[in-house]
């Protein structure tokens, strides 16, 4: 049986246009935002890597790692790991800091990380700088590479009007999903 995430990625892919799949092999980020909450931002993101499904999972699931993916991200660690029992997930912690003008801001977070199939992995919000923060990575097999699909949302505790929310992560992502790349094209 098909996870319903999973599937609704497979019909994803398989409905890109041809001027979306043309953008995305020149190494374009595609990014589109969604509304979340009044103070909060939420947003989709789909690009391509040149790399086996198998490569890119390999690499993504080292959470670790992940603070030299997003130059934003501080620390990433795995604090819990449930390699016997995976429907319990595994635990990360994750800070990061971001200067705005003359203001630094400082978040963590705590999640719980779900992997399903080599496909998909949920990041599960369970405490930090956020009120709430969901997070879903999926890889699909495309053109002899991955469709890497990045889906976030969030909400900060500092109450913002969301469409600057939505505009500062419509900026971040795409800087942060590129460094990605570069890395995981190494």
């Amino acid at each position: 049986m098909t996870h319903p995430a999973l599937y609704a990625e497979q019909i994803a892919a398989q409905q890109l246009s041809n001027s979306e799949l043309i953008k995305l092999h020149q190494g374009e980020i595609l990014v589109n935002t969604r509304s979340h909450t009044v103070c909060g931002g939420a947003l989709d993101s789909r690009m391509y890597l040149p790399l086996t499904r198998c490569q890119v999972w390999d690499q993504v699931t080292n959470y670790p790692r992940w603070s030299t993916y997003f130059p934003d991200i501080t620390q990433s660690r795995v604090i819990e790991e449930n390699a016997h029992a995976p429907h319990l997930g595994h635990r990360i912690y994750q800070a990061a800091e971001k200067s705005f003008l003359f203001i630094t801001a400082q978040v963590n977070v705590y999640l719980r990380v779900f992997e399903l199939e080599q496909r998909h992995i949920r990041f599960q919000f369970e405490r930090g700088s956020f009120l709430d923060f969901t997070a879903d990575l999926t890889l699909s097999d495309l053109n002899g590479g991955t469709l890497l699909h990045y889906s976030v949302s969030a909400t900060p505790l500092v109450p913002v009007p969301s469409f600057f929310v939505e505009q500062a992560m419509k900026l971040d992502l795409p800087n942060n999903l590129r460094s990605m790349r570069q890395k995981l094209c190494r």
